[in-house]
């Protein structure tokens, strides 16, 4: 899943167009970073999703987890959330991550998904290999896919798109998640923005010692 490094970035395919060309609902978010296309890459793989930090994104991972603490069934929390951990995992067949890593591009592209029935109050997965996420068509579950893409803009600086994709596998399925999608959509734009501004952090202060932390004085925007 190359894309043609002679093709203009801006026409190329995308890996999310292979993974999940068809989806009925998406979310995607932005940002302008001061660095070269390379060094935006390389921080997004290395970007640890138990770094980000704001008050909205605090918030909304809060509350996702209630329906489990509720049932007194807290998931553990890993020692780490490392985008690259999905691309260089040794055991590619862990069945304990239902995200997968679905395709990567360097420098551009990070692509991952995931299938579950995540309406439900404790969210059920279901283990699909890459090899057979775009195919898979079994009835009453989201296919959701996400990726990070870096496009160059102008001679210093890059564009960083974070996009989330998600088609379901059949009507019943479809309007679950469509009602679901109402409520935690405004959510999902805070958790995009919130990774993105880690990044930007990372990558132009990164002769900082010590973790990144998102600003709280960066407004959320829902």
């Amino acid at each position: 899943m190359n894309a043609d490094p002679t093709t203009d970035t801006a026409t190329a395919p995308l890996l999310l167009d292979g993974a999940l060309p068809d989806f009925r609902f998406s979310r995607l978010e932005c940002v302008m970073i001061t660095a070269p296309p390379s060094a935006v890459y390389e921080a997004t793989r290395e970007l640890d999703l138990l770094t980000i930090h704001s008050p909205l994104f605090d918030m909304v991972m809060w509350a996702r987890g209630v329906p489990d603490r509720l049932r007194s069934r807290p998931l553990p929390t890993p020692p780490t959330m490392r985008v690259a951990e999905l691309f260089d995992a040794t055991d590619k067949h862990d069945q304990d991550q239902p995200w997968v890593a679905l395709g990567e591009n360097p420098p551009r592209e990070l692509a991952f998904g995931a299938v579950g029935k995540v309406w439900k109050p404790a969210i059920e997965w279901r283990r699909i290999e890459p090899e057979a996420f775009t195919a898979f068509d079994e009835p009453g579950w989201a296919k959701m896919a996400a990726a990070f893409t870096v496009h160059p803009y102008g001679a210093r600086r890059s564009l960083l798109v974070y996009e989330a994709r998600t088609a379901c596998t059949d009507p019943e399925s479809t309007a679950r998640f469509g009602r679901y999608w109402t409520l935690v959509s405004p959510g999902v734009g805070v958790v995009l923005r919130a990774a993105l501004r880690s990044v930007r952090s990372a990558v132009e202060h990164r002769d900082r010692p010590g973790p990144v932390r998102v600003d709280s004085s960066e407004r959320d925007e829902t």
